[in-house]
């Protein structure tokens, strides 16, 4: 694992980040397409004072990214949630274009970032898992922000993901998971674009899908495989949290979420499955389980 798939907005605000990792997540530009129709996938809207004065306004951006589970459980990693400045908050938006809607924000509630949030998102409360940061075997990168169902419904229309059922990865095994077509979706930045200064990774806040292959299966994680010349797109800075779907006997199933990869975004995207013990025991008291 070369780089936690969070947004640079993490990195600058998070201390502790930057020390222990690499910021990273998005979907790339090659071979990924807009992704209107899967409404249950949102964006992680977090508002914090960045520079220790309580005077002076927080800031406000969009983070990572996500996947309504239940009408009102949002599935995110913990990354993504752990590790803020004190008085952090979050959001959830499923708007198609949450950095447009924050753009447009801007200018209308200047200064005023929690109106600025509230206008593309809805305030949840996030439940990080407690062993996170765990070993590399299973780092417990999962976590779930818990929105008022009812506020929205009255903003979006979406159907939550199916989660898997316990074990389903294992009793697939490999070769049928090679077969099986697999999806990321997220609002992440686009590949490591080369120039003068470096590395660049443009874009984001837009929701996208790109199709991934399988690479291998472990204890907690799937390897999945972003290789262009294959026809495969894949994830980036900002699409941590967010959702790898599977197409399992005709069914589309939230197998697991990505969490990080290597650091241009080109090869590899490495992602916490769901189906795990570990996964369902965390998710248990949040959501009902298959």
């Amino acid at each position: 694992m070369t780089a936690i798939r969070a947004t640079a907005v993490i990195a600058a605000a998070c201390a502790t980040v930057l020390a222990t990792a690499l910021p990273s997540s998005a979907i790339n530009s090659y071979n990924a397409t807009p992704a209107p129709e899967r409404t249950e996938v949102g964006a992680l809207v977090a508002t914090w004072d960045d520079d220790g004065d309580p005077a002076t306004p927080d800031r406000v951006d969009w983070v990572c990214s996500g996947t309504m589970i239940d009408a009102g459980t949002f599935l995110t990693a913990a990354h993504c949630t752990t590790d803020w400045p004190d008085g952090v908050r979050f959001h959830v938006s499923l708007d198609q274009d949450v950095q447009s809607g924050l753009d447009a924000a801007a200018k209308r509630f200047p200064g005023d970032p929690a109106a600025q949030a509230a206008a593309v998102a809805v305030e949840g409360t996030a439940h990080s898992h407690p062993g996170y940061p765990g070993p590399a075997a299973d780092t417990h990168d999962i976590s779930v922000v818990e929105v008022p169902a009812a506020t929205m419904r009255s903003r979006w229309s979406f159907t939550p993901a199916a989660l898997p059922t316990a074990g389903l990865l294992d009793a697939l095994g490999p070769q049928r998971l090679d077969a099986t077509e697999w999806t990321v979706a997220g609002y992440g930045t686009q590949e490591a674009a080369r120039g003068p200064g470096g590395h660049t990774h443009p874009g984001g806040g837009v929701r996208l899908k790109a199709p991934v292959s399988f690479g291998a299966l472990n204890d907690a994680w799937v390897r999945l495989a972003m290789t262009a010349p294959q026809g495969n797109g894949g994830a980036c800075y900002g699409d941590s949290g967010g959702p790898n779907f599977a197409v399992i006997d005709g069914r589309r199933v939230l197998a697991a979420t990505t969490v990080t990869g290597d650091s241009p975004c080109y090869a590899t995207n490495v992602t916490y499955r769901l189906d795990t013990p570990g996964a369902r025991a965390f998710l248990a008291p949040y959501v009902a389980l298959p």
